[in-house]
């Protein structure tokens, strides 16, 4: 399948340009003619009827492409439900564009709007116009964002927790796996002091768990001795006193794991609607969750991504090259979309463990002398090429007409209906 065009054409609607510095309470808007001199400029507020003011102000000067540096929210649906042309040039590169007009490179938001109207003027062959994703993508890339941000919450609510217990009860850190799991959260409601664990025996802790419905199954003795082996935790008023810490942070916490299993469930759902699932869902060790992220951060606009290596890039897997004169320097991509990455790399780096080609993939890396996060960078790298072609072609990977993954088998011994079973 071939990608529709998003290219601009050569000379903009009326010869204007325009530019929005976004801002969360007002938009600076600057239109610039064909020889780059301004003709209006305007500062709009960030309310319902500041961005009807934003349409009236650049239909009035007939700007029918907008230059601005973010791809979402509420700007960006206003330009494109007025049917203008909006291309999305990076704050990075905005800061780089300001030595073309001075050298102090100062940050003004009028002024960053002229840059903006600008750039888009004269860098027209190799800017893309946005091609946004439908809606069923953006509300599911949404839902995966607030439960990534809410698993980094309670990842760090849990450490503060634990810090907490290790001074004031250290038996209740390491009684169960996890201190956030429903029967450590449990137990620490129930018994939020070492006098009131004090009173635990091995045969009320066991009748404690059948009560609470504890579906581990280490036996009530040997939890009881964890319990006894730790050091003492702090008795008296004063435990009183840090039980009410102990309260607060547990009961923070069950509230973020509650609302974390209530998103993951509506990602689900919304993964199931959607008419990618297949192709996503497919990949090795991709579950729901990690199926989503990807779905969600690569988006279902094939035009955005004409290329893998247009993917790949943009996900940071990819090495950035320096070359001047003799001198060649390969690196790190820090410019990249860092939530594109984060989705890849997670998946990248959990599927060598199901798939004999990525494992292969990883091992090479790391014997060439890579650490662990370069080597997931590579395989990261190598699967794009694999997803961007299931993506364009709407199919679902499909492990037998995976040419490398076969050799691999071949040469391990493998047949390959083995591995697909």
């Amino acid at each position: 399948m071939k990608s529709a065009s998003n290219t601009l054409p050569e000379i903009p609607p009326n010869d204007v340009t325009a530019g929005i510095d976004w801002a969360r309470d007002d938009h600076a808007v600057c239109i610039v003619d064909a020889r780059g001199r301004e003709v209006a400029r305007a500062l709009v507020e960030h309310t319902a009827a500041g961005l009807r003011d934003l349409i009236t102000f650049l239909r009035r000067h007939g700007a029918g492409e907008v230059a601005i540096e973010r791809p979402d929210g509420p700007v960006i649906d206003t330009l494109l439900g007025a049917e203008l042309t909006v291309v999305v040039i990076s704050p990075n590169q905005v800061k780089n564009l300001r030595g073309r007009y001075g050298s102090a490179g100062n940050k003004d938001d009028r002024f960053d709007a002229f840059v903006l109207a600008d750039t888009l003027r004269t860098d027209r062959a190799r800017l893309r116009r946005l091609e946004p994703d439908t809606a069923e993508t953006v509300a599911l890339r949404r839902a995966c964002r607030a439960r990534k941000d809410l698993v980094t919450h309670r990842v760090a609510l849990g450490n503060q927790l634990r810090a907490h217990l290790r001074n004031v009860f250290p038996g209740a850190v390491g009684l169960f796996a996890d201190i956030d799991s429903g029967i450590s959260l449990a137990f620490l409601t129930r018994f939020t002091t070492q006098d009131q664990a004090d009173w635990l025996t091995p045969k009320r802790l066991g009748e404690w768990l059948a009560r609470t419905g504890y579906p581990g199954r280490t036996s009530p003795e040997v939890l009881h001795t964890r319990l006894r082996a730790a050091p003492r935790g702090v008795t008296g008023p004063d435990a009183d006193t840090q039980a009410n810490i102990t309260k607060a942070l547990v009961a923070v916490l069950a509230t973020l794991v509650e609302q974390i299993k209530t998103l993951t469930a509506q990602i689900g759902r919304q993964l199931q609607d959607h008419a990618d699932q297949h192709i996503f869902t497919s990949l090795p060790r991709s579950g729901t969750v990690r199926a989503a992220r990807l779905l969600a951060e690569i988006g279902d606009c094939r035009a955005k991504f004409p290329t893998p290596d247009s993917l790949a890039c943009l996900a940071g897997v990819a090495p950035s090259t320096r070359q001047s004169g003799k001198l060649r320097a390969v690196g790190f991509r820090w410019a990249c979309d860092k939530q594109l990455r984060d989705a890849v790399t997670d998946f990248a780096g959990d599927s060598r463990h199901a798939n004999p080609w990525a494992a292969d993939l990883y091992d090479r890396a790391i014997a060439r002398g890579h650490d662990h996060p370069h080597a997931v960078r590579v395989l990261a790298r190598a699967w794009l090429y694999v997803i961007w072609h299931c993506w364009q072609d709407h199919t679902a990977y499909d492990q037998a007409r995976h040419h490398a993954l076969q050799r691999v088998l071949a040469e391990a011994g493998n047949p390959p209906h083995r591995q697909a079973a």
